[in-house]
This record gives C-alpha cells, sequence and structure tokens, in this order.
C-alpha cells in the first residue's frame, strides 16, 4: 500500500478550515447524555442525518453481517489527540467517539427492504428509516458502549441501556421475513468487542487498522486508504504501512481467503485463541495452526442441539453435512452461530461458505 507524508501545518489547516463552519462534536468524560443529539456527531434535518465535517465516515474491508441493516459509520478523533499505530494495531486516544448508525430502505409503499449493505456518507430520511446509533466512546478507563434507539418519528435517538427490542418486517423480491430486530446492552455489546476473555477489554471491531487499510471514495471522488486519510486530518502519530485485508465480497480474490475473511469479521471475535469460544478450540480468524483447528474434521464441543446431528464441524467437499454451515443457516438461538448480533440467516455469506467447504479436498474417517 502506498504511504503519503503530511506535514503538521497542512493537517492544521484542514481543522481550521472546517472549525469556521461548525461546533465540534461534545466528549463526555463522565456523564451519559440520553439523547444522541447531546454529542454533537450528526446534522439531522427532515431531509438527511449527515456527519459532521469533524467525523470521518469510514466503512471497513469487511463488514459484520446484522440482518441485512444499512449501516453509516464514522470516527471522531479530538482536535490536537492522536491515534497510534503499533504494528498493525490502532490505539485510540481518550476522547475518540466511533459510532454506527443501522437503517433500512423503504420502498414507494413504505415497505422496508432486505438488500446488501451500500455505501453512503449519510441517510436520506425519505427512502430510509433509522432504528439505532451505537456509540463506542473512549474514556479514561476503556471503552464503553451507548446503543441509542430512534423514535418512529426520526427526530431524536435516546439511550437504553438494557437494550430493546423491535418487530420488523423486510421485503424483497422473493418475499417477506418477519423477525425481532435486536439493540443490546452494555453487556452484550462487550460479548462481541471484548474478544480476550475473561479478562480482556472492550475495542472496536472494524474501526481497527487493518480494515481501515481498505480504500474509500470520499466526496472529492478521490479513492484513498482511510488510514491515509486520518493521517491528512492529524490524526495518527506516523507513517501508515499496513497489510490490505481480503474482501470476502471481492470475487477476484481466492475463495479461501474469502470464506476466512468472513469467517473472521462474523466470527473471530469468540473464535480465536483467547476468546469467548476457545473452549471449543475452533479458531476462525486465520490464526489456526492446523486445518483440524479451522473445523476440518474436528468434532463439536459442547455443542448439544447445535450439532444438527452432524459429525465435524467442516466435511471436506460436503457443506451439507458441516456443523459450520448448519448453525449458520439456523435462526434458532440455541443453535445459530454467531449466537449474538442477527435474527435471520445472511443467504450470500451461507453460500460463500459452502462454496469454499465444497471445494475442500480429502475426507473425514
Amino acid at each position: 500500500m502506498n504511504t503519503q507524508r503530511f506535514s503538521a501545518l497542512g493537517a492544521l489547516l484542514i481543522t481550521s478550515l472546517v472549525s469556521c463552519s461548525e461546533s465540534p462534536p461534545t466528549f463526555h468524560a463522565d456523564i451519559n447524555p440520553s439523547r444522541l443529539s447531546d454529542w454533537g456527531l450528526f446534522h439531522l434535518s427532515d431531509e438527511s442525518l449527515t456527519p459532521t465535517q469533524f467525523n470521518m465516515v469510514y466503512r471497513p474491508a469487511n463488514q459484520l453481517f446484522s440482518d441485512y441493516a444499512q449501516k453509516l459509520r464514522t470516527i471522531w478523533i479530538p482536535e490536537g489527540a492522536q491515534a497510534r499505530l503499533i504494528g498493525e494495531e490502532l490505539s485510540y486516544p481518550v476522547g475518540t467517539v466511533v459510532s454506527k448508525t443501522f437503517y433500512y430502505p423503504r420502498d414507494d409503499a413504505g415497505n422496508l427492504q432486505r438488500l446488501e449493505e451500500v455505501v453512503a456518507e449519510s441517510i436520506d430520511l425519505s427512502t430510509n428509516q433509522l432504528i439505532e446509533t451505537r456509540l463506542l466512546v473512549k474514556r479514561s478507563a476503556g471503552w464503553e458502549a451507548f446503543p441509542y434507539v430512534w423514535n418512529d418519528e426520526g427526530s431524536e435517538a435516546f439511550l437504553r441501556v438494557a437494550g430493546t427490542n423491535k418487530a420488523l418486517k423486510l421485503r424483497d423480491e422473493h418475499g417477506s421475513s418477519e423477525f425481532v430486530y435486536f439493540v443490546p446492552n452494555e453487556n452484550q455489546c462487550s460479548g462481541c468487542h471484548v474478544t480476550e476473555h475473561p479478562d480482556g477489554e472492550m475495542h472496536p471491531l472494524g474501526a481497527v487498522a487493518t480494515q481501515l487499510s481498505a480504500s474509500f471514495t470520499y466526496p472529492d471522488n478521490v479513492s484513498s486508504s482511510q488510514l491515509d486519510k486520518m493521517l491528512a486530518r492529524g490524526w495518527l502519530d506516523g507513517e501508515t504501512n499496513v497489510t490490505l485485508p481480503t474482501s470476502w465480497r471481492d470475487p477476484n480474490e481466492a475463495l479461501e481467503d474469502r470464506a476466512l475473511a468472513y469467517l473472521s469479521m462474523n466470527c473471530g471475535h469468540c473464535h480465536n485463541p483467547n476468546g469467548a469460544a476457545d473452549t471449543s478450540n475452533l479458531i476462525l480468524t486465520g490464526q489456526h495452526e492446523q486445518q483440524v483447528n479451522m473445523g476440518v474434521c474436528k468434532p463439536p464441543v459442547a455443542a448439544g442441539g447445535g450439532a444438527g446431528d452432524r459429525l465435524y464441524s467442516i466435511v471436506p467437499g460436503k457443506p451439507a453435512e458441516s456443523i459450520l454451515v448448519y448453525r449458520m443457516q439456523s435462526a434458532k438461538p440455541d443453535e445459530m452461530m454467531p449466537e449474538l448480533g442477527r435474527a435471520l440467516v445472511h443467504e450470500q455469506g451461507v453460500e460463500l461458505i459452502s462454496q469454499w467447504i465444497a471445494s475442500l479436498s480429502g475426507g473425514c474417517s
């Protein structure tokens, strides 16, 4: 990946130009505002929800599936603060706010639509329905999670520390799907955002260096690495030289690389050597030392009914006999994986993993 040098003067000029037009967001070090608007992260009008210029809209190279919800993601780092790039990891400063707004497109009749995620830098409220905005806030004691749920009018989002749920119906060309959309409470947020158990700290999953090394096309129609964009804003303390990850959506990449990229983003926060599912010894981050640790011919550990009478996590050449595919295809709470963050089956993800398993050679004796 190309690296670029930006002077402190250039970063200061960018900050100064932005500062002339609007006020920066507010970092709340101690209180938890009941209204999302108290953070000052967005401009909200009757027409749109738009991040302020102080935010950087971002999109990770691989996106977590969340019941086909569209997502608008932002990062804000206070003026004068910088993130540090340690190897290929980002250490964010106190005051950083990472936001993710979940929403669904509406058709002309007002029905919510089921679509794969698209890239957006603002949300057109005439054609979309806001659901929730989740914040990760870096305070002196570490990251804290705050779920804000939008009212039906789309005029404000309110803090729901206990989480909540909403009955929704999505439509596409094949029909409709009714489900309960789940907004997690703070403890449930840590179930995914704490990747080292039992004593690890909460941290972002998508706003990490490897995922942000992917390019993003900004309003000036210039496509550049998102890390380089952070460097241009003065948000990084040095040059970037991070390996670009495979995107599971890229058909030009190797099938196995795409499959592992999908599993790493959607399953790896638990299924890693130090994660909540470490006792299963099923490693889905690409860090496996042997194929059996990736699930090939691996018998289940305490899967119960979640195994679906199948004998191995992955049976080479036979996705229908593989526990991994069975659990991805299930929408039953005691069977499905991931067990948090979805109620619907991600058909594109199941298809990708099935194709990959079908391509594997060998067998299980």
